[in-house]
């Protein structure tokens, strides 16, 4: 587990966090089996390598601010303690202190040197993008036009505007042209089998509930991660007042620890909350559950009770504008994530 989660996972420690009923498990039309197949490898290297640098960059955002919490602590821990007098017993080991404070910049000053040299923040982007395309391209392959001339390698660019296209199109245009033979077999006449149309309705149907689930998930998280971070702040907050309100009848050093290190260690999980973009997720994630409510509902509602499409070009537009939202989503998070490089807090 990478240090984001621990973090996260301590935080919400007690917390209830609501989950919709599990969704069933997407079921792919056989025609398209050995397309998934082809692609997976791709895709899973993509997506390993998108949770290795997105792991490192959050991890990274986190582990700054609270380690510049701790260095203040460091700071204050010799005049708390006593050992700045020249009297006290283990005055001469005070210097222990200002070595650990160095030493937790200095481990600061190396995440933040070695998150920009190595580019976490970027590397995570790209790779999640390309993951993200790559893994819709099964789901995109029938809504071609193989029989027309092809304008672009990148199957995207040619079902959708060129503007709704996103970042790290290199990679998924290689892996379209090396699949598009394959594509083409595969689905020359799937669209005269009533079969293959409704298991790929039904398939695109089950992705798009378990992305709602997701995303049900990911708004309730950020909701409690919220909550919780705003009840530790307002806990420390209030210590810290009341620490110097104590301030002006108890004079004792102990006292300066808490009103120095609490408001460092409020604004230092503050800092890490507006970082990770935790309520901009949250109502992303909520409004895109409605959103793929309706996608779905648009989806069901081109077929009959048996699951039949009563029109296949009506199935294929609900299907594209379904997969649009998606790539909206996906360009609005990148959107949201790419000003926020680490931070040297």
């Amino acid at each position: 587990m990478a240090l984001h989660q621990v973090i996260q996972r301590l935080l919400l420690i007690g917390a209830h966090i609501e989950s919709l009923p599990p969704a069933p498990a997407p079921q792919a039309p056989p025609a398209l089996l050995p397309l998934i197949e082809a692609i997976a490898g791709a895709h899973k290297r993509f997506d390993e390598r998108a949770l290795h640098y997105g792991h490192r960059y959050r991890s990274g955002f986190w582990a700054i601010y609270l380690l510049s919490a701790i260095a203040v602590l460091f700071a204050v821990m010799p005049l708390a303690l006593g050992w700045d007098s020249a009297s006290h017993l283990l005055h001469p080991y005070a210097g222990l202190w200002a070595v650990g404070e160095v030493l937790v910049i200095g481990i600061v000053s190396t995440i933040y040197w070695q998150g920009h040299r190595r580019n976490w923040q970027a590397q995570w982007l790209r790779a999640r993008t390309t993951a993200e395309l790559s893994w819709y391209l099964p789901m995109l392959a029938p809504l071609l036009d193989f029989a027309a001339p092809a304008a672009d390698a990148n199957w995207y660019l040619r079902v959708f505007d060129p503007g709704q296209h996103l970042r790290g199109a290199d990679d998924v245009a290689t892996l379209c042209a090396d699949n598009e033979p394959l594509a083409r077999k595969l689905l020359a006449t799937a669209w005269s089998d009533p079969a293959f149309i409704s298991s790929y309705a039904r398939w695109t149907v089950d992705i798009l509930e378990q992305q709602r689930h997701y995303h049900y998930r990911i708004a309730r998280k950020q909701q409690a991660l919220l909550h919780r971070v705003h009840k530790v702040n307002g806990a420390l907050f209030g210590l810290t007042a009341v620490g110097a309100l104590l301030h002006l009848v108890i004079h004792t050093l102990w006292l300066s620890l808490v009103t120095t290190f609490f408001p460092a260690l409020g604004a230092s999980l503050h800092g890490a909350l507006a970082q990770s973009e935790a309520y901009r997720l949250s109502t992303t994630s909520e409004r895109l559950v409605a959103e793929l409510r309706a996608a779905i509902d648009r989806i069901r509602a081109t077929l009959d009770d048996r699951g039949s499409a009563r029109d296949a070009d009506a199935l294929k537009a609900s299907i594209e504008a379904a997969i649009a939202l998606i790539l909206e989503e996906h360009q609005d998070w990148h959107l949201l994530v790419r000003p926020h490089n680490l931070p040297l807090a």
